[in-house]
């Protein structure tokens, strides 16, 4: 049960023994009834059950909806094969893609709508994919994992990008050049350690991530991690204590 939810029955279980020891003195006496507001509290306190299961149930149907949209397309993938079924996947999440040759975006729109013309481009490469902003996740990474010629990732304020995913990227690590994880806010010091692997990415953007705690000493650890990919890390308070840096540092040791 998460804290709010936990607060709320705290506060429920208080008001229920409260109402019931009022509920016994005005069965008890021939006192006029509880006032309104404590009238609704006793319906409140009666009802806390069944709204707790309705946000269980909410909160397992969206955990289901989102393991459902980053499902491994095998299925488009053994009839249209390896590049339109990761194609497919990316529209399918409202993000796009440039195949490698070619000029020419292929976007979904805000409804999920999109041009199916990405067909006529069988068994040719993705070089440039935007992810950004959609609920792509660990698992739905693997319908990428085939596209060794992958040069531009854009992840950029995806909810739930977080440290696994980053580890992952290693398939990539021959070809990907251009990464963007901004505004993510699961990532953590511990991801970023795994970007080690990167060894020809020229470009990375950091900006903006919440999970860091000493953004300056992360990025100067960075930096000595992938000496020729070129920072971007804005968004920051570059004015935190020693004690916190300290302690980003020795995890990212760890993790080196």
């Amino acid at each position: 049960m998460s804290a709010p939810l936990t607060s709320l029955h705290r506060c429920c279980q208080r008001s229920a023994l409260l109402l019931h020891v009022a509920r016994q003195r005005w069965s008890s006496s021939s006192a006029s009834p509880p006032p309104l507001h404590t009238r609704l509290l006793l319906f409140l306190t009666q009802r806390f059950y069944d709204v707790e299961m309705l946000l269980s149930w909410r909160s397992q149907l969206m955990r289901n909806q989102l393991q459902k949209k980053n499902a491994y397309y095998g299925y488009t993938q053994r009839f249209y094969g390896l590049d339109l079924a990761s194609a497919y996947f990316i529209l399918s999440l409202k993000g796009g893609f440039r195949f490698a040759g070619q000029s020419e975006w292929f976007y979904a729109d805000q409804k999920g709508k999109f041009s199916w013309d990405f067909l006529n481009h069988k068994d040719t490469l993705l070089e440039e994919v935007d992810m950004s902003y959609t609920v792509i996740n660990y698992r739905g990474l693997c319908n990428l994992e085939g596209q060794r010629s992958l040069r531009t990732l854009k992840l950029r304020g995806c909810p739930e990008v977080d440290d696994w995913l980053l580890a992952r990227l290693h398939v990539f690590q021959d070809s990907l050049e251009d990464l963007d994880i901004s505004h993510c806010p699961r990532i953590t010091t511990g991801g970023l350690a795994a970007l080690r692997n990167l060894k020809g990415l020229k470009r990375l953007d950091v900006s903006s991530l919440p999970g860091i705690l000493s953004p300056g000493l992360v990025i100067i650890l960075l930096e000595e991690m992938l000496p020729q990919c070129q920072i971007t890390a804005t968004g920051y308070d570059y004015s935190l204590n020693d004690a916190q840096g300290e302690e980003e540092e020795e995890h990212m040791q760890r993790q080196r």
